[in-house]
């Protein structure tokens, strides 16, 4: 009795080591899955934080024609913002109810 009983135990260990197998490949494929879908989203997350910084930078040109205003116009734009015109006409005076000059924007925002 004791041969069968050994040969029985052997039996059940071989069976549990087999399902111990298919346990370990399972794992090992969601390991390889959650591994993917991390290169995927630190690939994903690097192009929005390039996005983002695109779109940061973008904020620091004028919405009027997406040009990018130079050191002194954007001292211009500052001081028209805070009040005063900027205009030849009128440098200097404080714009009334901060109502906008076509002139002061013509100088901050035109071609020239």
């Amino acid at each position: 009795m004791e041969k069968k009983e050994l040969y029985d135990g052997f039996l059940t260990l071989e069976k549990r080591a087999q399902q111990m197998l298919r346990e370990i490949a399972a794992m090992k494929d969601d390991m390889a899955e959650t591994l993917e879908r991390n290169a995927e989203l630190e690939i994903e997350n690097k192009h929005l934080r390039q996005h983002l910084a695109e779109l940061e930078k973008d904020d620091n040109k004028t919405s009027d024609g997406g040009v990018e205003l130079s050191k002194s116009k954007q001292n211009l734009e500052s001081l028209y913002n805070e009040g005063f015109h900027v205009c030849p006409m009128f440098y200097g005076q404080r714009r009334v109810n901060d109502e906008p000059c076509a002139f002061c924007t013509e100088i901050i925002y035109g071609e020239n």
